[in-house]
């Protein structure tokens, strides 16, 4: 990653005055020397948006990948993040565009990326590389795209569900603003982040989850993920905060199985994040508690613990959201039904650790019913929150914590 150099101011220095006299001259003392005047420090990055890489999808050989992400807060210039963290074999980036969205897959304003000043860059298998900085003007809440051209064969890295269309077409058309032949998915690939540098920015906040916090269910290319709608708030209230989504549906605390587990995913979706000052502990434990052999409610409560000690150890502010009513669900037992209870109110508690709670349970629960959803915030499937539960989920996140 190369960086800008810091402009040096030129200073200038008073020169000496010379005094001429018939007696023995008197030396006069030198005027002070101006200090140099240092430029402004570039903002440090922070992140405006951010997925979740697990392993999987399909092979590339010969592709070109666009791929559309929302941003959060905007930025005077920008970076990008590849993750090879899952492929078996070295990622080859021939070329990369960043770009204004015009609609659909077409784009206008793509300005080239560059990796150490080269054009392209080879990711080795468990590795991520990152952009040098890139003059573009990334707007806030908005839509930038991302393509790159995969010469050789490439695979195994992507985020399932991303809500949200990716075009794929043959050969190289990464610097073409309408993509011929291109076809839709809906998951992205090998994209991991984007960076942008705010001098207003105050940090950001790593939602970090399973699917309600991933956003299934939610309107597709709407950007509607509870995520989406705090940073919406966020910018309400005057507060530049970037929103980086971290949720992997399917997703658990204790086990890896729909992407690695929480605490093994820990420090590189959350604790890595550039300007990472606040993460929101969201819904991975409903998962466990609808596993065939769930754990018992302690040892969950004891996984939560130590993530919260790890974010605390790195110095974030930890919100602890409490799980979501689930009844109804096809894996929904009494047995999960006492464990949640028993970890929300472990959540609630003064012993948690926690820095604030968002409780996304009595934002959500039928006060008649507390075990199920409102009918209003029920997607249908009675375990994911539907339009109305999401933007409750976000209404409910204590906005004084990012004051603080």
């Amino acid at each position: 990653m190369i960086n800008k150099s810091m402009r040096r101011c030129a200073v200038a220095f008073a020169l000496s005055l010379a005094a001429g006299c018939s007696a023995p001259p008197v030396p006069m003392p030198e005027p002070p020397s101006a200090a140099p005047v240092p430029s402004a420090a570039p903002a440090s990055w922070v992140g405006t948006w951010g997925t979740a890489v697990q392993h999987g999808g399909r092979s590339f050989h010969d592709h070109t990948v666009r791929q559309i992400v929302h941003t959060s807060i905007g930025g005077d210039s920008a970076r990008l993040r590849f993750s090879n963290e899952f492929g078996t074999g070295p990622l080859v980036i021939g070329s990369a565009y960043l770009a204004h969205r015009a609609g659909g897959g077409a784009v206008t304003d793509s300005r080239p990326v560059t990796f150490g000043g080269a054009a392209s860059v080879t990711v080795p298998p468990g590795s991520t590389a990152v952009s040098d900085e890139v003059a573009f003007a990334v707007p806030a809440d908005g839509d930038v795209a991302v393509t790159v051209h995969l010469p050789t064969t490439a695979g195994g890295t992507m985020h399932g569900i991303a809500v949200q269309d990716t075009y794929v077409a043959s050969g190289d058309q990464a610097a073409a603003g309408t993509l011929s032949g291109a076809k839709t998915e809906s998951s992205w690939y090998f994209l991991s982040g984007l960076d942008v540098r705010n001098a207003d920015a105050t940090g950001a906040v790593v939602a970090f989850g399973a699917s309600i916090t991933d956003g299934f269910g939610s309107r597709f290319n709407g950007n509607q993920r509870w995520p989406d709608l705090l940073a919406d708030r966020l910018r309400a209230a005057g507060l530049t905060v970037g929103v980086l989504n971290a949720g992997i549906s399917g997703n658990r605390l204790t086990v890896d199985d729909r992407g690695e587990s929480a605490p093994n995913r820990f420090d590189r979706d959350v604790l890595s994040r550039p300007g990472a000052r606040w993460v929101i502990i969201s819904d991975d434990a409903i998962n466990d508690l609808g596993a065939a052999d769930p754990p018992s409610a302690a040892e969950l409560t004891g996984a939560l613990g130590k993530l919260i000690e790890r974010a605390h150890g790195a110095g974030l502010r930890v919100i602890c959201a409490t799980l979501t009513p689930y009844e109804g669900a096809g894996y929904w037992t009494a047995r999960g039904e006492s464990a949640r209870g028993e970890i929300n109110a472990f959540l609630r508690g003064s012993g948690s650790g926690c820095d604030a709670v968002l409780d996304a349970d009595r934002a959500t629960h039928d006060p008649s019913a507390p075990t199920r959803y409102r009918r209003e915030h029920d997607s249908g499937d009675h375990l994911h929150p539907g339009a109305a539960g999401l933007q409750a989920i976000a209404d409910a996140v204590p906005l004084d914590v990012f004051t603080r």
